[in-house]
C-alpha cells in the first residue's frame, strides 16, 4: 500500500474499538449468543455455525498450556493495552491467530453477562505505533508542528512550537503566525517573504513548500536572530473540505552558523594571501571578515613588518603599532541575511595608532593570547614565535557577543593571515634588499661627458620573483669619447642583482682598457664562461654548471664626439635605435652575436658615423616586450615616440615609458638610455704629423706651446712640453712611421701621441745607477690621468691635465 493510500485509509480509532473489532456476546456460562460481522470475517463462522456453542471453540484458554513459540514471543513483550490480552484463536480453516481480546462485563438481568473484543495482533500494533508517533510528535519531536485555521490562526501546536514561544499554549492560542513573528522574513529567493504570503499561497494552491529558510527572533529569545527551515501543507477531511494547513519548523541556527564558519574559512583560504605585500594582505582579511563576522575590523600591525624586518622583542612593554587596515559594515546583517561587505574606514595608508594600558588589545600584546571583552574580541597575529601584530573584532547588536565556535574561528582566521602576512614580510625583505643592492650597483651619479647629452629611466618589475638584472652605464673614455652600454640578467632577486653588479662593474673596469667594443665583450664572454667552468669544478661534478651571467644580453657601444663616429657591439641584445636630426628612425643592422657565457658565434663590431644632433637610444627588452605584445610590436611603438623629437631628452623618456608601459609597469625590468650626440668645435681640437725623427721632438714642443698660448693655457707650457718630449721621443724611439700629436682642449687638456707600434710603456721606478727609465714616471705625476689606446694602425698614448683653475 502506498503511503498516500494508507493516509486516505487511515482510521484512528482503535482495533479493539467495538465498531470495528469481532464483537462476541457470551452468557455466564460462556457460550456464545451473540456474533458479528467483523468477528465472521476475522474468524471465519458464519452466525448460524457458531451461536449457541462455547468459547472454546475458537478461543483458546486464558491460561493456555498449550501456547505456542508465537504466543511466547508475544506474551513476552508485554500486553498491548490496558486490560487486554493476547491469547490465540483458531480460525474455521484450522489455522491458528494471535488476537488481542477485551473482555467487557453487562451488568443488569438478562442472558447476556459480558461483551468480548478481539483483533489481529499485528493490527493493533500498527494502531499503537501510529498513537506513539503522534504521542511523540505532540510531546518529544524537536520539529516545532503547529496547526491553523483558514484564517490563519493557531488552532494547536506541540511541546517543540511551545517551548519556542515561552509560553503555555493557552496564552497564544488563536494568534496569527505574523503577529508572533513580527519582524521575521523568508530569505529563500523564489518566494514571498512573509508568513502571511506563504500561508495564503499554500492554502489556495494546494502546494506544500519544503525547506524555506525563515530568520527572526522566538520570543524566548529575543535580541538574537534564529534561522528555521519550515514546511508548509495543507490540511482537509475525508470529503476533502479543507480546513486549515499544518506548519513544521526546525531550528537550523547552530547548523548555519558551522556551515557559515566553514564557509568563512574557505573563503579566508581563497582571498587573503593574493599579494605578497602587507597592506593588502590586512585588507584581505578585513574584507572576509566584514560583515560576515564582524562588524569592524582593524588590523594593526607592528612596524617593523611593515618594513620587512623580524619585529624586535621589547620586554619594557607593548611594541609600537601602525593601524594597516580598518573596515566596518553600514548596516548589521543576521544568519541568513546580506549586506554591503563594508567599506574601509581609512585610505591606503598606514598611520601609528597605540592602546592604553588595560584595554584589550593591550593585554591581549602582553599576554600573546586573545582577549575576549564583551563584544570586542581581541586576536594576536603570531608566526614562528614572533608577534606580528593584532586583529581586532567588534560586533554591535544584535550580534553582539562571540560564542566559543566564533572565538576558535577567529583564532584560525587570525593564524591564517599571519602565515600569510609573514609571507609577504619575508617577500618584503628579501625585495627592499635586492632594490637596494640594485640600486645600489647601478650608477648613482651619471657622468655628463662633452660628447653626448643623456637621459634615462629605471622600471624594476612588479612582477612577485623580484626585481631583475637590468643595468646600464656611461663610461667616460679617453680622447673625450664616451662608452655606453645596457645589458640584461637572466632571472630575478638578489641573485640577479648581485650578477648584474659583477658585470657591470667588468664592462667598466674593460672599457678602461679602450678595447674595441666586439673585443670588450669578447673578454667579458670569456669570464663569464671561465668562471662556469671554475664553479662546475668546485661541484667536483662532470656536468656543466652554468654560471649566474650565463645567458645575460649586453649592447657596448663607443661614440667618438671629434669624429662623430660610432662603434658597436652585441651579445645576444637587442640592437640600439637611431633617430637622426630630421627624425628618420633606423635600427642597425648589427649582427646580433651570441649571450654571453655561451660561445658559438664570434661578436662583430659595426661603425657608423652620426650627424650631430642625432639621438642614440638602448634598452632592454622589458622595455619593448610584454605579455600582450610581442618584441616587433614594441620596437615599432618606439621608434614611432622617437620619431618625435619635441622637448628635451628627459620628457621624450617620459613619453616613451608612459607610451609603451602606460600602467607604470612591467612584467620585466625596463631600462632606458637615450643620448643626443654632439662634436667637438673644431677650435678645441689641434692635430699634427710628424715624421719619426729626433728633430720632430724639438718642433712638437714648438706646436703645443703654441697652441696653449693660443687658447690662453699658459700656465700648462711646462708640463705639456716635459709630456710631449717624453711622448714623442718615447715613439721614435720605439716605434716606426710617422707620429701624430693631437691637444683637445675640453673639460681638461688632453694630450695624445699615436704612432704605429703595438707595444705600450710601462711605469717603472729607475734605480740610482740607471741612466733612463725617469721620463714616464715624471709624466705620470705631472698629469691627471694617463694611459694607452690600441687602434687597427697602432697605439696611442694619452694624457689628461686639469685646468689651472680646477687643479
Amino acid at each position: 500500500m502506498s503511503a498516500w493510500s494508507a493516509a486516505k485509509t487511515a482510521d484512528f480509532r482503535g482495533p479493539l474499538d467495538v465498531a470495528r473489532a469481532a464483537t462476541v456476546v457470551l452468557d455466564a456460562q460462556d457460550t456464545v449468543i451473540g456474533w458479528s460481522r467483523a468477528a465472521e470475517v476475522l474468524l471465519g463462522y458464519p452466525q448460524n455455525e457458531i451461536v449457541g456453542r462455547p468459547l472454546a471453540t475458537f478461543l483458546s484458554p486464558r491460561q493456555a498450556s498449550e501456547s505456542t513459540a508465537d504466543q511466547e514471543s508475544a506474551l513476552a513483550s508485554g500486553t498491548p493495552l490496558s486490560g487486554s490480552e493476547i491469547r490465540v484463536a483458531k480460525h474455521r480453516d484450522g489455522r491458528s491467530l494471535l488476537v488481542a481480546t477485551l473482555v467487557c462485563p453487562l451488568p443488569g438481568a438478562g442472558a447476556a453477562a459480558r461483551v468480548l473484543v478481539a483483533a489481529e495482533l499485528e493490527q493493533l500494533r500498527l494502531w499503537e505505533s501510529r498513537l506513539a508517533l503522534l504521542h511523540g510528535l505532540a510531546t518529544q519531536s524537536p520539529v516545532g508542528l503547529g496547526i491553523y485555521d483558514t484564517d490563519l490562526r493557531l488552532t494547536w501546536c506541540n511541546a517543540a512550537y511551545e517551548r519556542e514561544i515561552g509560553l503555555p499554549f493557552a496564552e497564544f492560542r488563536g494568534l496569527r503566525a505574523d503577529e508572533m513573528y513580527s519582524e521575521g522574513r523568508f530569505v529563500t529567493k523564489g518566494y514571498p517573504d512573509t508568513l502571511d504570503a506563504v500561508m495564503h499561497h499554500v492554502l489556495d494552491t494546494g502546494e506544500p513548500i519544503v525547506d524555506l529558510h525563515f530568520r527572526g527572533e522566538p520570543p524566548s529569545d529575543p535580541g538574537k536572530v534564529h534561522l528555521w527551515s519550515c514546511s508548509y501543507y495543507r490540511l482537509q477531511d475525508a470529503d476533502g473540505h479543507v480546513f486549515g494547513l499544518c506548519e513544521d519548523a526546525f531550528d537550523i541556527t547552530e547548523r548555519y552558523e558551522a556551515q557559515r564558519r566553514l564557509a568563512l574559512l574557505v573563503e579566508a583560504g581563497r582571498a587573503v594571501g593574493t599579494a605578497l605585500d602587507v597592506i593588502v594582505t590586512a585588507e584581505e582579511i578585513t574584507e572576509v571578515a566584514v560583515p560576515e563576522f564582524a562588524d569592524s575590523v582593524t588590523v594593526d600591525l607592528v612596524r617593523e613588518v611593515l618594513e620587512g624586518e623580524v619585529p624586535a622583542a621589547d620586554s619594557r612593554g607593548a611594541p609600537a603599532l601602525v593601524r594597516a587596515a580598518s573596515r566596518s559594515a553600514p548596516a548589521t546583517s543576521g544568519p541568513g541575511g546580506s549586506g554591503d561587505r563594508g567599506d574601509p574606514e581609512e585610505p591606503r595608508q598606514s598611520s601609528p595608532v597605540a592602546y592604553p594600558p588595560g584595554s584589550p588589545q593591550y593585554r591581549a600584546l602582553s599576554s600573546g593570547g586573545l582577549t575576549l571583552v564583551d563584544d570586542t574580541l581581541v586576536v594576536p597575529l603570531r608566526a614562528g614565535g614572533d608577534t606580528l601584530g593584532l586583529i581586532t573584532f567588534l560586533r554591535s547588536a544584535p550580534l553582539a557577543t562571540f560564542e566559543s565556535g566564533e572565538v576558535a574561528l577567529a583564532d584560525e582566521l587570525a593564524a591564517r593571515t599571519a602565515v600569510c602576512i609573514d609571507n609577504a614580510r619575508r617577500f618584503t625583505r628579501e625585495r627592499t634588499a635586492s632594490l637596494a643592492l640594485q640600486r645600489h650597483l647601478l650608477p648613482q651619479h651619471l657622468p655628463q661627458p662633452s660628447a653626448v647629452d643623456l637621459a634615462h629611466r629605471y622600471l624594476p618589475t612588479d612582477n612577485l620573483t623580484g626585481v631583475g638584472g637590468d643595468w646600464f652605464d656611461v663610461i667616460a673614455l679617453s680622447g673625450t669619447r664616451v662608452g655606453l652600454v645596457v645589458g640584461d640578467v637572466v632571472g630575478h632577486g638578489l641573485q640577479a642583482a648581485a650578477t648584474m653588479g659583477r658585470l657591470r662593474t667588468t664592462v667598466r673596469a674593460l672599457a678602461q682598457l679602450d678595447l674595441a667594443p666586439d673585443e670588450l665583450l669578447m673578454r667579458l664572454d670569456n669570464l663569464v664562461g671561465t668562471a662556469a667552468e671554475e664553479q662546475s669544478e668546485a661541484l667536483g661534478t662532470l656536468a656543466a654548471h652554468e654560471d649566474d651571467a650565463t645567458g645575460a644580453t649586453c649592447l657596448y657601444v663607443v661614440y667618438d664626439p671629434v669624429s662623430r663616429r660610432c662603434s658597436m657591439a652585441r651579445a645576444g641584445h637587442l640592437p640600439p635605435v637611431v633617430v637622426d636630426p630630421d627624425g628618420r628612425v633606423s635600427f642597425p643592422d648589427l649582427p646580433a652575436g651570441p649571450p654571453l657565457g655561451l660561445g658559438g658565434l664570434p661578436f662583430e663590431s659595426m661603425e657608423i658615423e652620426l650627424p650631430v644632433g642625432s639621438l642614440l637610444a638602448l634598452f632592454t627588452d622589458g622595455l619593448v616586450e610584454t605579455r600582450d605584445r610581442d618584441v616587433d610590436q614594441g620596437l615599432d611603438s618606439l621608434g614611432r615616440v622617437l620619431g618625435d623629437l619635441g622637448g628635451s631628452l628627459d620628457e621624450l623618456c617620459d613619453r616613451v615609458m608612459s607610451g609603451l608601459l602606460p600602467d607604470g609597469t612591467t612584467e620585466d625590468d625596463a631600462a632606458l638610455l637615450i643620448v643626443r650626440t654632439r662634436e667637438l668645435d673644431a677650435g678645441q681640437v689641434a692635430e699634427w704629423e710628424l715624421p719619426a725623427e729626433p728633430v720632430a721632438v724639438g718642433h712638437a714642443r714648438e706646436l703645443a706651446t703654441g697652441q696653449l698660448h693660443e687658447w690662453g693655457l699658459e700656465e700648462l707650457s711646462f708640463s705639456t712640453e716635459l709630456v710631449v718630449s717624453e711622448l714623442v721621443t718615447n715613439a721614435i724611439r720605439h716605434a716606426d712611421g710617422p707620429l701624430r700629436l693631437r691637444l683637445i682642449r675640453d673639460r681638461t687638456l688632453v694630450c695624445e701621441v699615436a704612432d704605429t707600434g703595438h707595444t705600450s710603456p710601462h711605469l717603472r721606478h729607475s734605480a740610482e745607477d740607471d741612466e733612463g727609465g725617469r721620463g714616464l714616471f715624471i709624466v705620470a705625476q705631472l698629469v691627471h690621468r694617463w694611459g694607452t689606446r690600441y687602434t687597427e694602425s697602432g697605439k696611442t698614448i694619452w694624457t689628461e691635465q686639469t685646468f689651472p683653475s680646477e687643479g
